[in-house]
């Protein structure tokens, strides 16, 4: 199995120390409307996409450091509850958890399965198709702690999910540590549009392990979007297409504040004949390093794909670094990748202040242009929840 770097390659500054975060959390309180939750909690939950009222949602999951606080579904044929409860509720469901991300792939994954902290399972039932998204957030509310989740999220056979998932944290946060184990199996002829958005206090560490199985005409589209000042972020997520048709897309943001050190990208195993890929990823460095990786890897005639990923530096200081691979193990693979990274034009902004913007205001002006979300590709519902969650942040961001 390819993997990313271990904890042992990565620069001893920016190494990770399980034991050095407190394993057990307060206790929190089941609440029937998430609308209870305290101003500060809602508000930083907006920020990351999820919305208490549930206005536009068909459903919400919401965990607060190791307790479920809110789990309900509001639209027949969805489910949303623990990943706990759903396997004592489904005897089957033992199958799916590390089926997908092996249990010994590091020491996070072997971190989750010693001490898990629930997670969340959504499923569509086959046929469903919601014109609302589910919502779930992840959410960090006591300072210095350890949070391990698993997740599943099921598209039975043509079914359409949408799905915003929302990692947060309290204002008086300033340090922890988030693992987050994500199996996704999308169904013959099922659509799973899944996206995340990361909002994070600046002193969080943050290790997902994900992986996506794509079934015969099967699509699963995965955006991620991290804007906030963060630690450490590492994360390598990966779709094997095994059915005909089969297609996978991938689309990151990533905003590195000065002391951010992100380590992102996306991987794509086409299986099938006539599957399809493509990854895209947006970097902007202000400071901060970005290490942008992509792979694709094609093991059947007739597959297309493309990796794509464009950097933006605006400050003096800072780090991105693409690394794309292409890899075709058959003839008639057909694999491309395009990699740019560039400064702001200095007559760019001079043309924006000719015009009455200050400095500072041409230069956000021109980042938000080049973070344009409607590369992803959303239905007009889920694109107007990111564009709105996107806005949340852009004064702290520029």
């Amino acid at each position: 199995m390819r993997r990313g770097k271990t904890e042992k390659e990565i620069p001893r500054k920016r190494r990770v120390d399980i034991r050095s975060y407190r394993s057990q959390a307060g206790p929190r309180a089941y609440v029937e409307d998430p609308r209870e939750l305290s101003p500060d909690q809602k508000k930083n939950m907006l920020s990351a996409g999820v919305d208490p009222s549930q206005k536009g949602r068909s459903g919400t999951y919401i965990q607060m450091d190791h307790d479920v606080v809110h789990a309900n579904s509001l639209y027949p044929g969805l489910e949303v509850m623990s990943s706990t409860q759903a396997l004592k509720q489904y005897e089957w469901l033992d199958n799916y958890f590390w089926k997908l991300v092996p249990v010994d792939t590091d020491e996070f994954t072997g971190q989750a399965r010693i001490q898990p902290h629930h997670g969340y399972f959504l499923r569509a039932l086959p046929g469903v198709k919601a014109a609302y998204p589910l919502q779930a957030c992840l959410f960090i509310n006591d300072d210095n702690i350890i949070q391990n989740v698993h997740n599943i999220i099921i598209a039975e056979e043509g079914s359409d999910l949408q799905v915003i998932t929302g990692c947060a944290t309290a204002s008086d946060v300033r340090r922890g540590l988030h693992i987050g184990i994500s199996e996704f199996f999308v169904r013959k002829g099922a659509r799973l549009t899944f996206t995340m958005i990361h909002d994070w206090a600046e002193d969080v560490s943050v290790r997902p392990r994900t992986a996506a199985l794509v079934e015969e005409g099967g699509t699963f589209l995965s955006n991620y979007i991290c804007l906030k000042p963060v630690k450490d972020l590492q994360m390598y997520p990966k779709a094997e297409l095994v059915g005909r048709g089969a297609v996978a897309r991938y689309n990151s943001m990533l905003f590195a504040h000065p002391g951010s050190h992100l380590d992102a990208g996306s991987r794509v195993i086409l299986k099938a004949e006539g599957s399809r890929a493509e990854v895209v990823a947006r970097a902007v460095s202000a400071g901060g390093d970005i290490i942008a990786r992509g792979h694709l890897k094609g093991e059947a005639k007739g597959i297309k794909a493309h990796l794509e990923c464009r950097g933006l530096m605006v400050a003096a200081k800072g780090l991105i670094h693409a690394i794309p691979e292409l890899e075709g193990t058959v003839e008639g693979v057909e694999l491309s990748h395009e990699a740019a990274v560039g400064r702001i034009a200095r007559d760019e902004i001079e043309y924006l202040m000719a015009r009455g913007l200050s400095q500072g205001e041409a230069q956000a002006a021109i980042v938000r242009g080049f973070l344009d979300t409607s590369i992803m590709g959303l239905p007009d519902p889920l694109q107007k929840e990111v564009d709105k969650a996107i806005t949340v942040c852009e004064k702290e961001m520029f």
